[in-house]
């Protein structure tokens, strides 16, 4: 049987989840993942930048 209720979140959010990485700087990409930079602020990753070093993600611009 059809999953019709997956992915289905992703409507409500603006572009449907997708941008540009801060991190790795790939465009078009689902930012679905939350990461904290050092000095307290969150920014939202791609997915293989999830599991990234945190000194990297300290380099991110927003």
């Amino acid at each position: 049987m059809a999953k019709t209720k997956r992915g289905r979140v992703l409507w409500n959010i603006p572009s449907r989840g997708r941008g540009t990485c801060p991190v790795c700087s790939s465009t078009r990409i689902k930012l679905l993942y939350s990461q904290t930079k050092t000095d307290g602020t969150s920014l939202k990753v791609c997915k293989k930048c999830s599991k990234a070093v945190q000194t990297r993600v300290d380099r991110a611009t927003v």
